[in-house]
């Protein structure tokens, strides 16, 4: 039985976004903490483990979820960081 083609689309697209940040990233394009990478990073993974749970790659879905909690958590950080900024301007 194949799979639906929603969830190869999703997969595929959800591959696509992680790569494509990880190559802008080592060639110099994209900053690791660039809220377009976190983001890439996020959305992409969520695809992956919509795929990977779909047709029970389980360790790689569980990877994915790892790399969205990562994500996350810099999106979160980067957020803390500009609050104070703006924080400590009105002072």
């Amino acid at each position: 039985m194949s799979n639906p083609i929603w969830v190869e689309v999703v997969g595929w697209l959800g591959s696509l976004l992680v790569v494509a940040a990880y190559a802008l990233n080592i060639m110099g394009r994209l900053r690791a903490d660039a809220p377009f990478y976190l983001w890439a990073n996020i959305v992409g993974s969520i695809g992956l483990i919509i795929n990977t749970a779909y047709v029970g790659a389980y360790p790689s879905a569980c990877v994915n979820v790892i790399w969205v909690v990562i994500g996350v958590w810099g999106i979160t950080k980067q957020r803390r960081v500009l609050f104070k900024r703006i924080k400590t301007d009105r002072s």
